[in-house]
């Protein structure tokens, strides 16, 4: 028997540091079954080296990460997405591309950590922060029993877990 692996996009205005953490994590938690993906509205053009500081305390690789647009996900030949989420306030109010296959979306908004200012230390706590708190919700939507929910039950489940 296959089983399916879906396809998720973490959308953020900058895709520097939330929609990157999110990507590295979904990719190493949910490996078979999720690859993910991230993108940015207005993509910053770098990376957060606090957010692949973060990613590297969980594990996980952090090789070829890049800011990119999210016109590259809406493009012909784009992966066709199960799943899209919002990782920023920013994101979830802008009008979103119309994605192939429309996928299921829920926004799951986190601060900022690339808008913190000051230490150093303050700027690694924030990026940290942002992880932990994807990570979190990241193992929540992949303890859901996909295979067996109604879409109706999924969709209200998947956006109840970015209250948490």
């Amino acid at each position: 028997m296959t089983i399916k692996t879906y396809n998720v996009l973490f959308i953020c205005t900058g895709n520097s540091a939330r929609s990157i953490l999110a990507e590295g994590l979904m990719n190493q938690y949910g490996a078979g079954r999720f690859k993910a993906w991230s993108a940015g509205s207005h993509p910053a053009g770098q990376v957060n080296p606090y957010a692949l500081q973060a990613l590297q305390k969980f594990g996980v690789p952090t090789e070829g990460f890049r800011s990119k647009s999210w016109d590259e996900f809406a493009a012909d030949g784009a992966p066709e997405m199960d799943f899209v989420f919002t990782v920023c306030d920013n994101a979830a109010g802008e009008v979103c591309p119309v994605w192939p296959g429309q996928p299921m979306t829920a926004h799951w908004g986190v601060a900022d950590p690339a808008a913190v200012e000051g230490s150093e230390e303050a700027k690694k706590q924030a990026a940290w922060d942002a992880a932990v708190i994807l990570k979190r919700r990241i193992e929540l939507f992949l303890s859901l029993p996909h295979e067996k929910l109604d879409a109706v039950a999924l969709h209200k489940a998947v956006r109840e877990i970015g209250k948490q």
